[in-house]
């Protein structure tokens, strides 16, 4: 198994809407990095939710990989924000469907996360552009739950 960090802003889709939705595809990715990391993901990898431009940024919760990268729908439709029209009958770019495994009782900060040692040298920690998908170490992953106050037995069901 291997761990991700998936980066959404909560005013258009929060972890709160995976849990009412309980499955959805992680589309709308136009990063090649972010699109390559989403094509290595595998069913059954955890996902930390991530709440950017929220006050403050931080984890929310963690996610479920629950299908394997598939053609991103949007890429094909004019009317999206997401269109691509270089795409044409080839597939660009990809998504994953995800579910919700558990909602943190409170948000893990970013501020927090800068202050672990297990994040040091993740681009989220860093300064500058963050992906909305990327990879996580298992240390960063576990001392987040870690200090979301969560541990592994939290992850065996659904929220």
């Amino acid at each position: 198994m291997r761990f991700w960090l998936l980066k959404s802003e909560p005013d258009v889709f929060g972890f709160p809407d995976l849990v009412r939705v309980r499955r959805e595809p992680w589309n709308g990715v136009r990063n090649y990095q972010a699109r390559n990391y989403l094509r290595e993901m595998r069913e059954g990898d955890l996902c930390l939710f991530y709440h950017s431009n929220a006050r403050p940024p931080g984890v929310v919760g963690v996610a479920r990989v629950c299908r394997e990268a598939y053609a991103d729908d949007l890429q094909f439709d004019p009317a999206s924000d997401y269109f691509d029209p270089k795409s044409g009958v080839a597939p660009r770019w990809s998504m994953v469907d995800v579910e919700p495994v558990v909602a943190f009782p409170g948000v893990v900060p970013l501020d927090a996360l800068r202050h672990m040692p297990e994040w040091e040298g993740s681009p989220l920690t860093g300064r500058g552009s963050r992906l909305s998908v990327m990879p996580v170490e298992a240390g960063a992953f576990w001392a987040t739950l870690d200090a979301a106050g969560l541990d592994f037995g939290d992850l065996s069901g659904l929220s």
